[in-house]
């Protein structure tokens, strides 16, 4: 049977290999989905622009590109670090192949990311010990509710039996007992089940930077950009906000704490191609980074970063994050961080659905 060209462009776009093709004078001439998610723009900002206009300057050998040209020859490189003009590096293994087509030689990159394996293994732990740490959680706040209502109780019926002066030692009793109580329910979560609907992504984003620009003690500018063309989710737009809010919170105390000069915050939306999400395959994810340029995050914090009370911060409840988590995973979504010296970057990935017209059979 023949394979029609659409076929073919299909199964090309399929692959979570990227391909990249460019001509003799290193311009990029054809990408398919993977290879436009590895560069994170679309084909109309690729074809026709330099590859090396894309990297650091040194990341691309082009003298040897050139002489592979001339000579015809094949190479692999494995481990290889791609280290773009955005500041975002990648961890690829690269196969180049020349190929001879009636318009002339061309180069055929193919770059597999091998950071994405890791980042599998690294996510299926961590949603293993997010739950694992969730349900011990769960069991000790029911051990502890119940006997702190026993206490409260037992304290409102002595204060009927006290006079006036003493009555302040049942009073500090009945307080403390709501004080623990509203913490352990902070640590169970969010109990409220998503309310879903059609939403544009980027007005829960602007309510959260309209809360933290009004806050007169945070200096900190937020910087936006966002992708239009990212179209409505299905989503809670308020999980969507605390979870995004939570995020953006931790930042700007780890930038005051930290007496950052020139804090600054960035929210950056985008659009990736072919993701697996707790091993469910998508192909469109809408993916929000949060980015600052803060100390980074502990290296001693960093594998249980989304436990309950886990924190760096001074008088921190380290239950901003792991709500958070939990409130992406409602949307079968997931958060990655990645973090060094200067720069912490949240991503936050919720898969991007189909919506359904009146006109769908």
């Amino acid at each position: 049977m023949q394979t029609t060209e659409l076929e073919t462009q299909q199964l090309l776009n399929s692959l979570n290999t990227a391909l990249v093709m460019v001509d003799s004078r290193l311009t990029i001439v054809y990408a398919n989905h993977a290879g436009e998610a590895l560069f994170e723009t679309g084909k109309k900002q690729l074809l026709g622009h330099p590859l090396q206009d894309f990297f650091l300057p040194g990341t691309i050998e082009t003298a040897r590109l050139k002489a592979a040209i001339r000579k015809g020859e094949d190479f692999t490189e494995n481990e290889i670090k791609l280290a773009f003009r955005d500041n975002r590096y990648v961890s690829a293994d690269l196969t180049v192949t020349n190929l001879h087509l009636q318009d002339g030689p061309r180069l055929l990159f193919e770059v597999k990311k091998i950071d994405q394996q890791k980042r599998i293994s690294r996510e299926n732990l961590q949603n293993a010990q997010h739950y694992a740490a969730r349900e011990l959680v769960r069991g000790l706040a029911h051990e502890i509710k119940n006997p702190l209502g026993g206490i409260r109780g037992a304290a409102q019926l002595l204060e009927k039996e006290l006079s006036e002066e003493h009555k302040e030692f049942t009073q500090m009793i009945i307080e403390q007992s709501d004080r623990l109580r509203n913490l352990v329910d902070r640590l169970l979560g969010p109990n409220s089940l998503p309310r879903f609907e059609w939403s544009n992504v980027h007005q829960a984003l602007e309510k959260v930077r309209s809360l933290m620009r009004v806050d007169s003690e945070n200096p900190i500018s937020i910087v936006r950009d966002y992708d239009p063309s990212i179209p409505p989710l299905m989503l809670d737009p308020d999980m969507i906000q605390q979870a995004v809010l939570n995020i953006i919170r931790n930042s700007v105390q780890a930038l005051l704490e930290s007496h950052t000069a020139n804090p600054q915050i960035r929210i950056v939306t985008r659009i990736e191609r072919q993701m697996t999400i707790q091993t469910k395959r998508h192909a469109l994810v809408a993916k929000i980074k949060i980015i600052d340029n803060g100390p980074g995050i502990p290296p001693e914090i960093k594998d249980t970063l989304f436990y309950p009370m886990v924190t760096s911060k001074q008088n921190g409840s380290g239950l901003g994050l792991s709500i958070s988590q939990t409130l992406i995973n409602h949307h079968g979504g997931k958060i990655d961080v990645d973090s060094y010296p200067g720069h912490t970057e949240f991503v936050i990935y919720i898969p991007i659905d189909r919506k359904e017209t009146d006109d769908d059979e």
